[in-house]
């Protein structure tokens, strides 16, 4: 065994502590944590096609409840995976991958996207319904229901690598998908409508999109081809933007395209990568021109690659998208699926990529795909992400929608004991926009700071009626505590702190209140 000097064992004990320290001072108040949770072949919900609707139901609750105790602040949550639906649609058919056949209802019969929000909002989670705009089947052996628009409109779709699109060039086509997705804005409490990176589909070799018709019926004011497709993919998002906006004003649009816009060689505006397929050149997807006409107001970069990566560099893509943000936010798409591959053999290697984004003030978080590997705690990443995220987070603000805070907490009372636990009641404006409230617990002599993540000891969405209840059963006896409360509302805008309560408990059955 070997002996060290005490004064050396005392300096590597600092250094921990400074260690840990600098990990809890970094983990900001306002940071959006997000997982996805995919739904088509299955990947992260359900576990299988065809389940009952109560094992479906308790599948996603114990999914819900693992990603929050991982951090978790938000889900993105597919709910129309390929031209089908995890709601009752007019537009679209239920979908195969819940109810293992396509265009059959769940049995016994609920509504999945209004169970799925409910359960978020109830663990102060946001929820982004996540929609694949043009993709209508994922292989080769699809048969579409009677109800499937494949079956009424063929003309509508094209054949690509084996798999079915909506021709994006189709102006019909086009049309419908975009009712078929504000169908569900108007009728769902979404905090946001997501898109991921399928637009036009991933070139394959050899293999021509077979656009030609729509292009010679559609566009024969553009002499380019690709022009043309980017002007396609440009006007079906900004025409969702300002359709979203009209509908919910409130409510947020993002997408997440692939991890790199345009290799530098193409073009020196782009980044310092060797990327394969690039958003502009290959999936008609120009991300910067959405993110500078103000049309997204996030965008979720898949940067699926490790740090130091020869092709395209983690670090390299963080900082590219950071300077080219517009100002709109930024979360990066991190793969920790990919723990323990090639590449990936750090321990630290999420909590580095964490680490790192937080160097930019432009990124605001981050979001992992997938679920399942944070459910199944895969080469105990959780432990990363207890690491990156010691305390909670608040999503941050975006002020360019609504930047007007709610009125503040009024009066705050208490009751209990050390033994029944203290609770706290307060008046809430039912007429109000609050939409959660913040509780901020203080021990014995620390300054009153709600900045500090750290003192966030709890959430409770509002409820139906003006009395609000929040309780703390982790109470000791003699001791003092102070609390105050933030109203909070749906776009995280939050309110000056109520007046602090002090709570000063005697033996297990007393408590003294104290102003």
């Amino acid at each position: 065994m070997l002996h060290f000097p005490k004064i050396l064992i005392s300096l590597i004990i600092l250094f921990l502590g400074i260690s840990q320290t600098v990990i809890c001072q970094d983990s900001p108040k306002r940071e959006l944590r997000a997982a996805w949770i995919a739904t088509v072949e299955n990947i992260d919900w359900p576990s299988q096609k065809g389940l009952p609707a109560a094992q479906q139901q308790a599948e996603y609750v114990a999914l819900l409840d693992t990603l929050k105790a991982a951090g978790m602040n938000a889900v993105i949550m597919q709910i129309r995976p390929t031209a089908d639906a995890f709601y009752p649609s007019s537009y679209e058919p239920w979908s195969a991958y819940l109810t293992g056949k396509q265009g059959e209802a769940p049995s016994p019969y609920y509504n999945p996207l209004e169970f799925m929000i409910n359960e978020a909002r109830k663990r102060g989670m946001e929820f982004h319904g996540w929609f694949n705009p043009y993709r209508a089947s994922n292989n080769k052996d699809f048969i579409p229901s009677a109800d499937h628009p494949l079956v009424q409109h063929p003309e509508w779709f094209v054949q690509y690598g084996g798999k079915w699109y909506y021709d994006p060039g189709i102006p019909a086509a086009q049309e419908f998908v975009l009712q078929s997705i504000i169908e569900v804005v108007k009728h769902y409490d979404m905090d946001a409508v997501h898109f991921d990176d399928y637009f036009y589909p991933y070139k394959i070799a050899n293999e021509a999109f077979p656009d030609s018709s729509s292009y010679a019926n559609f566009g024969k004011r553009f002499d380019d081809l690709e022009d043309w497709r980017r002007n396609n993919v440009d006007y079906f998002v900004e025409e969702l933007s300002k359709r979203i906006k009209a509908e919910k004003p409130l409510m947020k649009f993002g997408i997440s395209p692939f991890g790199v816009w345009r290799n530098q060689d193409k073009d020196p505006l782009g980044s310092a990568t060797r990327a394969g397929q690039t958003n502009y050149d290959d999936l008609y997807a120009d991300v910067l021109k959405w993110l500078r006409e103000g049309w997204i107001d996030y965008v979720t970069p898949q940067i699926y690659w490790h740090i130091g990566f020869e092709l395209a560099e983690y670090k390299t893509l963080v900082k590219w998208w950071a300077e080219n943000s517009y100002g709109r936010h930024v979360y990066i798409g991190q793969g920790v699926y990919r723990v323990g591959q090639k590449g990936w053999e750090d321990k630290n290697e999420v909590v580095n990529q964490i680490q790192y984004n937080r160097t930019f003030p432009e990124v605001k978080g981050s979001m992992f795909f997938s679920a399942k590997t944070i459910a199944g705690n895969k080469e105990n990443v959780n432990s990363q992400l207890a690491k990156a995220y010691p305390n909670p987070a608040l999503p941050p603000e975006m002020p360019w929608i609504d930047q007007q805070a709610p009125q503040s907490v009024q009066t705050v009372k208490a009751k209990g004991s050390p033994e029944r636990g203290i609770t706290l009641n307060w008046e809430a404006n039912l007429d109000g926009d609050a939409s959660y409230f913040v509780i901020y617990r203080f021990e014995e002599d620390e300054k009153v700071d709600t900045s500090n993540p750290n003192k966030i000891y709890g959430t409770v969405q509002k409820g139906p009626y003006a009395l609000q209840e929040w309780k703390d059963n982790l109470v000791n006896k003699r001791s003092s505590y102070t609390y105050c409360i933030t109203a909070v509302d749906r776009l995280h805008n939050e309110s000056a702190p109520s007046r602090p309560i002090k709570i000063v408990t005697k033996g297990k059955r007393k408590i003294i209140k104290t102003q």
